[in-house]
């Protein structure tokens, strides 16, 4: 049997659609078939494994799986009796461990003999899992329940790409049957969302990534001078659009299928491309990945500086906070000199927009804000974006050292 990408083949919703009707049925009539919901997601888990490989690939998610599980288990039970702080850290650290091998891995740092933790989804489920390990430390999770990590870890609409769910979240839709009012607005939504991500993902997508983003990238290869070419302009353009239609058509489809699921999944994207600022965009962008790292990342670094005092300005301490938080995720993307820069260059924003909200809330009354200055705010934060994804899209590794 081929493997399946997630949403990227007509084979592959035909086969999930018809996978998915057993349980809208008994969704409709008010049961949740469990057995069924997790015999699903194991079957398009299996779909996704590269022909060849589906045992090597099925051990090592087995592996992945029984790891995390002796993690998340193993410290819910000591969250019971304790609490130190570096009994949860190292945690933490076992917990990315995997994706950590998988990284260095890529870069030839980290060679193994066997290629067992590259699979699909180890991203997701990394964030998922130690998610859960975070909001236990917290009390957000009281108790640990195993069917309903296997149900979490292994719920495969939103695997491949998000977005990414909390377990307390998860746990609430999950142990529980939506009212058929309920259930039915959420499969109006479904339906709106597969035709939303269809004409995001095989349109808008295709014509920008298959067609204008290539296009620009030969006229800029062709145009090289010195390391410049203002085609450069339109490769950052096109890559922006089409890196948001792929990846939000993605979340759509996600979004559907997790609806039809009974599961209320978080939205991943509410129109990035109108933010008046940097800020504003990452509350907008990849909203759920932007949420995980605002909270289990920027937030405790936050505290801790403070609660430490090893930097008593606030300010100081939040412009530390995003270049923390930006770096740890742009090295989540890859080991590789443009993901950092481009990091490096968001933090850098978050940090310009706060200077200038403080001097702005100092000079209020010299100052105007109406129509045109948000506009403005709106259109310097976009074209800000889009010089950055000329980074983060890679093509200048080509362009500068390959050309």
């Amino acid at each position: 049997m081929p493997n399946l990408q997630p949403y990227a083949d007509p084979t592959y919703f035909i086969y999930l659609l018809v996978a998915l009707v057993p349980l809208a049925i008994g969704l409709y009539f008010g049961k949740r078939i469990v057995w069924y919901e997790i015999l699903v997601s194991l079957a398009f888990i299996f779909l996704i494994f590269d022909t060849g490989h589906y045992v090597k690939q099925g051990i090592a998610i087995l592996v992945y799986s029984i790891w995390q599980f002796l993690l998340v288990s193993g410290y819910s039970a000591y969250r019971k009796k304790a609490n130190a702080a570096w009994v949860f850290y190292l945690m933490v650290i076992l917990s990315i461990l995997p994706i950590t091998m998988v990284r260095l891995g890529a870069i030839g740092i980290y060679k193994p003999e066997f290629t067992l933790l590259g699979f699909l989804g180890i991203s997701y489920l990394t964030f998922r899992s130690t998610g859960m390990i975070i909001e236990t430390r917290d009390g957000a999770i009281k108790e640990f329940k195993p069917v309903m990590f296997l149900r979490f870890m292994l719920f495969m609409p939103t695997l491949s790409s998000g977005p990414i769910d909390r377990y307390t979240r998860f746990a609430k839709d999950a142990s529980s049957v939506p009212e058929r009012a309920k259930y039915l607005d959420l499969l109006n939504q479904a339906v709106k969302s597969l035709f939303l991500g269809f004409v995001y993902k095989f349109i808008l997508s295709y014509y920008f990534g298959q067609i204008i983003y290539p296009f620009f990238q030969h006229l800029a290869l062709n145009d090289n001078h010195h390391g410049f070419s203002w085609w450069l302009i339109g490769v950052a353009y096109s890559y922006g659009m089409y890196l948001f239609f792929d990846f939000a058509g993605y979340s759509r489809f996600a979004l559907a299928t997790s609806y039809i699921m009974g599961i209320d999944s978080p939205i991943n994207f509410n129109q990035p491309y109108k933010a008046k600022n940097i800020k504003d965009f990452w509350n907008r962008w990849h909203m759920s990945l932007s949420f995980w790292f605002r909270d289990f990342v920027f937030m405790r670094f936050v505290f801790l500086m403070l609660k430490k005092k090893w930097i008593k300005n606030r300010n100081t301490v939040s412009t530390l906070g995003y270049f923390v938080n930006m770096m740890v995720m742009g090295l989540w993307h890859g080991l590789t000199w443009y993901y950092i820069v481009y990091a490096l260059m968001h933090a850098s924003g978050m940090a310009v927009n706060d200077a200038w909200l403080r001097f702005k809330k100092k000079h209020r009354d010299q100052i105007p804000h109406n129509k045109f200055t948000e506009w403005f705010a709106i259109v310097v934060t976009f074209h800000f974006v889009m010089l950055t994804f000329l980074v983060f899209c890679g093509f200048l590794d080509t362009f500068w050292f390959h050309s």
